[in-house]
């Protein structure tokens, strides 16, 4: 700001927030804008977007939620163009084709005051389109936490960056469909940001390749410490992700050995315990061990890196996992996530990304947090930004297909990524999966997941 003229960043973010808004309306001329403006900058924002459309035809009236510090030269920007300030929010919002939220902006903390409520309700009851500016009032931008009320959008029109309000849930369930619109501020972002989301391109670059050289040795044996007697199928499941995940070959230690070997004749099947099953260059263990406390303490003594999920988390001496000379991946859901911290599972799912920092440094460990956005937190004291999986899908929710990613992840590890990279890679795949198979709208199941890991695995490559 202080190498531009004076506004001329909230002129080109009111620029291309006035052209995504004709683009979500289609037709300009006629339309009926009610425009939410409040004190900040975003009340400035959604102003001179809305002079931009009154020139262009549409009917656009400004609800001022404050009205004593209202941007002065929005405003007056809005009232030459034609536009006008309603005399009745709540009449202007009952026949409104679009609302554009411009009541607070990145710098809003707790949720709406309690004079924008009452509007904020009438636009999300409306049959109108609701419009973002930068961010859903209410939100936090920073954490994606959600304080208080906040105003549900259709679309969010960002600028600059992506904030992790806008990836990171619950805030995430109030954006939308995001647009990022560039206002010329990229060049001075931080280097090393909070948070990131990987892309198809960026995971094809981790992904492993066979080598001219490679045998199933050289490309990685993950071991898998899954299932018992009352649940055999976590075993299954697990070898399952694994075989998909770049390692040559799975070795499964349990007493679920002639159910994987039903399934797959391919894996290497031991007894145990698991220090005498043979060498591995990773560890998966928890799914469906029931108390199998000894198999986690034999895994976690070993040298390799160990991948904790499901009941092993349960079972897991914290300071056993801090002294580990090699790296530990643990995969929590909320629930599991809330006992290791000793809080409620609210409390994790309120603050997703609190909560993934607070287990990595409770742990010494990476800690992949699942759930409706999935986040990969590295043990470097934040030094790497958190990574958010953008290929999240509800149709995961469904029995046994965290016991699939456990053992694609492991098997990455097998394979030489580290644990950041291996959680980040096989969360993507694995949520790419979900996606394709559920193509049509259909429920999936886990062992289908599993079963279409190759083609997400093509996809993300070619």
């Amino acid at each position: 700001m202080a190498r531009l003229p004076e506004g001329a960043l909230m002129q080109r973010a009111a620029a291309g927030l006035a052209a995504a808004c004709a683009g979500v309306l289609g037709r300009v001329y006629g339309a009926r804008v009610v425009l939410l403006a409040g004190s900040g900058d975003n009340g400035g924002d959604a102003l001179f977007a809305g002079a931009r459309l009154a020139r262009r035809g549409a009917g656009v009236v400004a609800v001022l939620l404050a009205p004593d510090r209202t941007h002065p030269a929005g405003l007056a920007a809005l009232l030459a163009a034609g536009g006008r300030v309603a005399d009745d929010p709540f009449e202007a919002l009952a026949s409104a084709d679009l609302v554009l939220d411009g009541i607070t902006g990145i710098g809003g903390r707790g949720g709406l005051r309690p004079d924008a409520v009452p509007v904020a309700r009438a636009a999300r009851g409306s049959d109108a389109v609701v419009v973002a500016v930068d961010l859903p009032s209410g939100i936090e931008a920073d954490t994606g936490e959600v304080r208080g009320e906040a105003l549900r959008a259709d679309t969010t029109v960002t600028f600059g960056t992506y904030k992790p309000g806008l990836l990171v849930d619950p805030a995430k369930e109030y954006t939308g469909t995001v647009r990022l619109v560039g206002i010329g501020i990229e060049e001075h972002l931080p280097a090393v940001p909070d948070l990131e989301a990987l892309q198809h391109a960026d995971v094809a670059r981790l992904l492993p390749l066979p080598a001219a050289e490679s045998d199933k040795y050289r490309r990685g044996v993950v071991g898998i410490v899954a299932g018992s007697a009352r649940y055999p199928g976590a075993a299954v499941l697990a070898v399952a992700g694994a075989l998909r995940g770049g390692a040559g070959a799975v070795r499964y230690v349990g007493p679920a050995a002639d159910a994987v070997i039903a399934r797959f004749p391919e894996s290497l099947v031991h007894a145990g315990p698991p220090g005498k099953a043979g060498r591995v260059q990773s560890w998966v263990v928890g799914p469906g061990i029931g108390e199998s406390r000894d198999a986690v303490r034999d895994v976690l003594a070993s040298d390799v890196p160990v991948l904790v999920d499901a009941d092993g988390l349960r079972l897991l001496d914290p300071a056993a996992v801090r002294e580990r000379p090699a790296p530990t991946l643990m995969t929590p859901h909320a629930g599991e996530a809330a006992a290791l911290l000793g809080v409620s599972r609210e409390e994790v799912e309120a603050a997703r990304l609190a909560s993934v920092r607070e287990l990595c440094a409770r742990f010494g460990a990476t800690v992949l947090l699942k759930g409706s956005t999935t986040l990969v937190a590295d043990a470097d004291g934040g030094r790497s930004p958190v990574r958010v999986n953008p290929m999240g899908t509800p149709w995961l929710a469904t029995a046994g297909s965290g016991d699939v990613l456990s053992g694609l992840a492991g098997s990455l590890l097998a394979a030489g990524l580290d644990a950041r990279d291996a959680g980040s890679a096989a969360a993507y795949l694995h949520g790419l999966a979900a996606r394709l198979r559920a193509a049509r709208g259909v429920p999936i199941t886990a062992y289908e997941v599993a079963a279409t890991l190759p083609a997400a695995w093509r996809d993300v490559r070619e």
